[in-house]
């Protein structure tokens, strides 16, 4: 049997689909079977047949996104021309309690954008944690923007000025004492 991150990759190779081969990446990334640098030296190892959208497909989860969603996101917010940031990171108070994991984190300015599908929200815990959760962000003064994961494709110019009406309002505001986890 080979390793998973190989199989990742010859299974990738096979496919056509970007979201198949996004989705298959992402999740064996996200249940941590594999690492986004275990898969890119799959990659490099594996000559060049099929390996285009493969290596399209990682580009994302190499910068922190764990979807499919996550990285119509991560797409949609390097067309944006706002200042990077980072995805997924842990953010903590003045006092190390834990606030959130936001999908996209900007430091900079304690910016937090969730990508909140309702699949992943429709369950009476689920829709209380994202409640909390938010909570939590507005406790701390932190502007944060919930975008369904489709209007990331159907309506992404409605949403990149959503961004920056956000990303605004979080400039205008002195910045809370919050911070991400270290590196």
């Amino acid at each position: 049997m080979a390793p998973v991150p190989r199989a990742v990759i010859d299974a990738a190779r096979r496919l056509t689909d970007p979201d198949e081969i996004q989705a298959m990446m992402a999740e064996s990334v996200q249940r941590r079977f594999c690492t986004t640098e275990m898969l890119t030296r799959e990659l490099d190892q594996a000559g060049r047949t099929g390996t285009a959208l493969p290596r399209k497909a990682l580009v994302p989860l190499l910068d922190g996104a764990r979807s499919v969603a996550e990285a119509d996101a991560w797409r949609l917010w390097r067309r944006s021309g706002l200042p990077p940031g980072h995805w997924n990171v842990p953010i903590f108070d003045a006092n190390g309690n834990y606030i959130a994991t936001p999908d996209f984190w900007c430091d900079e300015i304690a910016f937090a954008w969730e990508i909140d599908s309702y699949r992943h929200h429709a369950n009476l815990e689920d829709h209380r944690d994202t409640v909390a959760r938010n909570a939590r962000y507005v406790a701390a003064g932190i502007v944060v923007l919930q975008t369904l994961p489709s209007r990331l494709r159907t309506e992404p110019d409605q949403v990149l000025r959503e961004l920056h009406a956000a990303f605004r309002t979080a400039q205008a505001r002195p910045r809370p004492t919050v911070r991400r986890a270290a590196a």
